[in-house]
C-alpha cells in the first residue's frame, strides 16, 4: 500500500492551512479513506485541534491518525505513514523554507490556500516559486472568499494567471470554520448540512481527482 500525500502550504501567515488541512482530513476519513495527518508547523496548533477532537469525540468511528515531525523528519514520517493509510495529509508552518520544503518534495499534490486580496496574491510568489522548483505544479485554493464580492471575483480571475491550476472549489468567509475548529471538530459534524459543510465537500472531490 502506498498512500498518497497531499502537502498544505503556504508561507504567508494568516492563509487557513491548518483550517483547510483539518477539514481535508476528516472529509477523506469520513469518506471511508484511512486518514494521517502530520503537523509541521512549531505553533502545534493541528496537535492543538487533534487533542480537543479526542478528548471530546474519542473513538469517533473515523480512522484519523495524527503525528508531528520537523524538518527533513516530515519526509521520513509522511513516507512512513503513506505505508499504512489511504492519504496522508501535511500542515506546514508559514516562513520557513527549511520546514516546508522537505514536505513539498515528497507530495503527490501541494495545496496552497490563498485569500482573496491583492497582498495575499502578491506573498504568494515564493510559496509558488519553492513548488515549481520541487514539484512542478500546485493546486490554488481560494479561502475565506466574501461571496459575491467584486474583489474575490478578481482575485480569483488573477490567481488563474500565476501558472498553477485554481480549485474551482472555493472555501467562504464563514464563522462556523474557526467555531468548529475551536471544539476539536469540523463543520461537517457541527453543521453538516450548511453551505460550509457543502463548501468543503466540493473541495475534496475536487482534491480527490486533482
Amino acid at each position: 500500500m502506498s498512500g498518497r500525500i497531499i502537502t498544505l502550504a503556504q508561507q504567508k501567515g494568516g492563509s487557513g492551512k491548518t483550517t483547510v488541512a483539518a477539514h481535508l482530513a476528516v472529509a477523506f476519513a469520513r469518506g471511508d479513506k484511512s486518514v494521517a495527518v502530520v503537523d509541521v508547523d512549531p505553533q502545534g496548533s493541528l496537535g492543538e485541534w487533534f487533542e480537543r477532537r479526542e478528548d471530546r469525540l474519542g473513538d469517533d468511528g473515523i480512522d484519523l491518525t495524527f503525528r508531528t515531525a520537523s524538518g527533513w523528519g516530515a519526509r521520513r514520517e509522511a513516507r512512513q505513514l503513506a505505508r499504512h493509510h489511504d492519504i496522508v495529509v501535511i500542515d506546514t508552518p508559514p516562513k520557513s523554507d527549511t520546514e516546508m520544503r522537505p514536505a513539498i518534495e515528497i507530495a503527490d499534490l501541494v495545496i496552497v490556500p490563498i485569500q482573496p486580496t491583492p497582498v495575499d496574491l502578491w506573498a504568494t510568489d515564493p510559496t509558488l516559486a519553492m513548488v515549481a522548483k520541487e514539484r512542478g505544479e500546485a493546486l490554488l485554493v481560494m479561502n475565506r472568499v466574501v461571496r459575491r464580492a467584486l474583489l474575490s471575483a478578481e482575485m480569483a480571475a488573477a490567481a488563474r494567471e500565476l501558472g498553477h491550476r485554481v480549485a474551482a472549489a472555493q472555501i467562504g468567509n464563514r464563522v462556523a470554520f474557526p467555531a468548529s475548529m475551536g471544539h476539536g471538530s469540523t463543520v461537517l459534524e457541527t453543521e453538516p448540512r450548511g453551505l460550509a459543510a457543502e463548501e468543503v465537500g466540493e473541495l475534496a472531490k475536487e482534491v480527490r481527482k486533482a
